[in-house]
């Protein structure tokens, strides 16, 4: 990883770990805005149902720092296993953990330690005994092969420093069959990255994100099919919130990949 890589991603974890410690002390949280003119308005609580929200933790709802609900897009079904994608202080991990049910497996990753500690108290808060939840980088999932369901993520794979990683690593932990339930932040094709830059910072979730063509393609590449990405408001001049959905074909045949670091767990 480059030298510049390495900055950003850490520009994340530490806006991250910020986000996490004001929501532990009952404040709420921002993710996807820096207070400028560009800035995504906070539609969580508009997205999620109340009644499921009032279910969580209070800490639990001031840290949802998402775009939109992956939830509605995922449609989780009892017995599920799921795969959240920057969990955070888990309010997408403990609202599919009661749609998936005690026949169900639910895990949040997250590279961040203060985000991982909040989702440990918020699971326990919550009684959710199945969940778990790792540390770990979402270019490098911490998972066996063809492990999951369905993979979920709020706002987070724009952040990511190596996004074909990232589709690799979910293609590869998903199981035949398995699908994405994806919010994420969009630009428009026309935008180019200096554009993409000038509408507001990386830790803010828009400068590194993919025009509509290049996470398709992107998709595509790791081997996805019946990708459809549909923008749901507007995140800044040219760019948008979206819900991605993709499925990995029931006959995938597994690609080569390089050897999986071994698991690091956390807070399950």
């Amino acid at each position: 990883m480059s030298d510049q890589a390495h900055e950003l991603r850490e520009q994340v974890r530490e806006r991250y770990a910020a986000a996490a410690v004001r929501a532990g002390t009952g404040r709420e949280a921002s993710c996807c805005s820096d207070g400028g003119p560009t800035a995504i308005k906070d539609l969580t609580g508009e997205l999620y149902d109340e009644a499921e929200r009032s279910s969580l933790p209070t800490e639990a709802v001031l840290a949802s720092l998402g775009c939109g609900n992956p939830l509605a897009v995922a449609e989780l079904r009892e017995g599920e296993t799921v795969l959240d994608l920057g969990s955070g202080g888990g309010i997408d991990v403990l609202l599919s953990a009661k749609r998936v049910g005690t026949a169900g497996k639910v895990y949040g990753l997250d590279m961040t330690e203060e985000m991982l500690a909040l989702a440990l108290a918020n699971a326990a808060k919550a009684g959710a005994d199945n969940v778990d939840f790792l540390k770990g980088h979402i270019e490098a999932i911490p998972l066996p092969a063809d492990r999951v369901d369905v993979i979920i993520s709020n706002c987070v794979i724009n952040l990511s420093v190596d996004k074909p990683a990232v589709f690799a690593e979910m293609f590869r932990v998903l199981k035949p069959g398995g699908r994405l339930g994806i919010s994420d932040v969009v630009a428009e094709d026309h935008l180019t990255t200096d554009d993409r830059a000038e509408r507001g910072n990386y830790a803010a979730c828009i400068a590194g994100a993919l025009s509509f063509t290049e996470y398709r393609e992107g998709l595509a590449a790791a081997g996805f099919t019946d990708i459809d990405i549909t923008p749901t408001h507007e995140a800044a001049p040219d760019m948008h919130a979206a819900t991605v959905r993709a499925t990995k074909p029931a006959d995938a045949v597994q690609r080569p990949t390089l050897p999986l670091a071994p698991t690091s767990g956390c807070c399950g």
